[in-house]
């Protein structure tokens, strides 16, 4: 098992990184939106098998590099740091777009709409930077197997985004609707993830060594 002060630190940063919008929560929000609930379920379903499929991949990823290259940390911290700054960029840019604005989607079979939840998840940079640069450096070599604790970590991982996720797109028509004619309220959304997310960067890039 993970030590106790990783797995809050790191539930910490995935319930943050899973609020910042993305190719899943706007994809299953606006799936949600144009063909309502159950559409963004079965298509949240799909997102879920994605993310089983990058836990598995990288916690045995993790498991080697630790026992072969124990420097990778560093390399792993910086570039999961920049990458968070990449995202507060994008939270607070001119022209950038909360996922709760209106978009228009045809209507898809449901297994269409799993097959495109997954590959949207698949191909989502942003999991695949959770898992390769963040989630190691919360497992902490000779506390208990590499590879169990990589598992322990990805699980909560999925668990918080599944809930997340799953409560936006449910509440998605109403969000939007409110949402829709408060411009100030898409503004402040946007910005105050750019500093959630900026603030996380900053501490990752300053963390000290493993």
């Amino acid at each position: 098992m993970p030590e106790t002060a990783n797995l809050l630190a790191f539930a910490a940063i995935a319930f943050g990184l899973v609020l910042t919008p993305g190719p899943n929560m706007i994809y299953l929000i606006s799936r949600s939106i144009a063909q309502g609930r159950a559409a963004g379920m079965i298509s949240l379903a799909g997102v879920a098998c994605g993310f089983v499929v990058y836990m598995t991949l990288a916690a045995f990823g993790i498991t080697a590099i630790v026992m072969a290259v124990p420097f990778a940390y560093d390399a792993l911290r910086l570039s999961g740091a920049l990458y968070l700054l990449w995202l507060a960029w994008q939270a607070v840019r001119p022209g950038g777009r909360s996922p709760f604005e209106l978009r228009a989607l045809k209507p898809d079979s449901p297994r269409r709409l799993f097959v495109m939840g997954f590959l949207t998840n698949l191909l989502n940079p942003k999991v695949a930077m959770i898992y390769l640069s963040l989630l190691p450096q919360f497992v902490t070599p000779g506390h208990g197997s590499v590879l169990t604790q990589s598992l322990v970590l990805g699980s909560v991982q999925i668990v918080l985004s599944i809930l997340a996720n799953g409560c936006a797109a449910w509440a998605a028509g109403t969000i939007a609707a409110f949402l829709a004619g408060r411009p100030l309220w898409l503004l402040a959304q946007r910005w105050v993830m750019g500093t959630v997310l900026a603030g996380l960067a900053l501490h990752l890039a300053t963390a000290a060594r493993r």
